[in-house]
């Protein structure tokens, strides 16, 4: 198959690539596999999750940005992310603390 095709860098350089090229359904194809592969590299998880959003697959984004944010609870672009997900699927109490956080986590402090 295509998306399986290549070196784990040459994957990763496709699926940017589909990414970049707004083939978000694609680049997901290509980002499972990279995933399964590398399942503790952060960043092909958090592309298939931005992949996954960015072609309303909300529950796939959710359970990849909880993956991210169990092992590394101070990445904050996937807290922010995570939040944006859950807000989509109307659960806006749940995402509230995760864009606390992850507002927390990039210094933007509310100043009263």
């Amino acid at each position: 198959m295509y998306y399986a095709h290549g070196t784990p860098a040459e994957r990763w350089e496709r699926a940017q690539l589909f990414f970049d090229a707004k083939d978000y359904a694609a680049a997901a194809r290509v980002l499972v596999g990279l995933v399964e592969e590398v399942p503790e590299q952060t960043g092909p998880r958090l592309l298939l999750a931005r992949s996954y959003y960015h072609s309303a697959q909300l529950r796939r984004a959710e359970r990849e940005l909880r993956t991210i944010v169990e092992r590394d609870p101070v990445e904050h672009y996937a807290r922010l992310m995570l939040g944006r997900t859950l807000q989509r699927q109307n659960r806006d109490e749940e995402a509230e603390s995760h864009l606390r956080i992850a507002s927390a986590l990039a210094g933007d402090f509310e100043h009263h």
